[in-house]
């Protein structure tokens, strides 16, 4: 497996593409700019298993109707952010852009933590919320590395002053669900570039002292 980062929009939101040898992929956070994400999965004639969502904040799932247009694909996110998906007010469209975002789709809902098993991929659910109460991200083993949404970036965390924000639960996830796995563990983040869990241990000045 290898995963590519395709930066989106113009909050540069990054979408991610885990991909297998058997020539199927996952999508992560695709945010806008559909075509432009369509073409590059097209381009490397892979088949696309699911979407999966860190959270349902508009820059994170603008994409997603172009993409449900050329292909049928389940998407997945945490059952508390259900509703954001159709609801420009919830997932922020309605106050920071010039347009409302509106998924018309069922999820499946993430409830607990556990092994999410789509076709040849395995990934572990963790609950990370504080950047939004549904906040999760996706651990997988066999590559070494978690999709961390906007929980924590290179040299930051996540913001916390959007609806269901909440500064002490975010600091909880980082330190009892990501800080935890271990230091080689690439964090492959919403914004910015990657890191590695290690390097923020070290380095990032938002996590020393809570």
């Amino acid at each position: 497996m290898k995963w590519n980062r395709i930066s989106l929009g113009p909050l540069e939101t990054n979408a991610y593409i885990l991909s297998h040898s058997d020539g199927t992929c996952l999508i992560f956070d695709p945010g806008s700019e559909g075509e432009k994400l369509i073409r590059s999965i097209e381009q490397q004639g892979w088949e696309p298993l699911a979407i999966l969502l860190t959270h349902a904040h508009f820059d994170h799932i603008g994409a997603i109707n172009d993409l449900l247009i050329r292909w049928k694909l389940p998407i997945y996110l945490h059952e508390k952010e259900k509703a954001w998906l159709s609801n420009p007010s919830l997932n922020g469209s309605a106050y920071f852009i010039g347009e409302k975002v509106q998924v018309a789709h069922e999820p499946h809902c993430l409830q607990n933590e556990t092994t999410l098993t789509i076709g040849s991929f395995a990934l572990e659910v963790l609950e990370t919320p504080g950047h939004s109460p549904g906040s999760v991200s996706y651990y997988c083993p066999e590559i070494e590395a978690v999709f961390s949404g906007d929980v924590l970036f290179a040299g930051s965390i996540g913001r916390t002053d959007l609806l269901g924000g909440n500064y002490e639960e975010l600091m909880r996830s980082i330190h009892e669900r990501l800080l935890v796995l271990p230091e080689e563990t690439a964090l492959l983040p919403g914004h910015g570039p990657e890191t590695t869990i290690g390097t923020e241990m070290d380095t990032n000045p938002f996590l020393h002292g809570f």
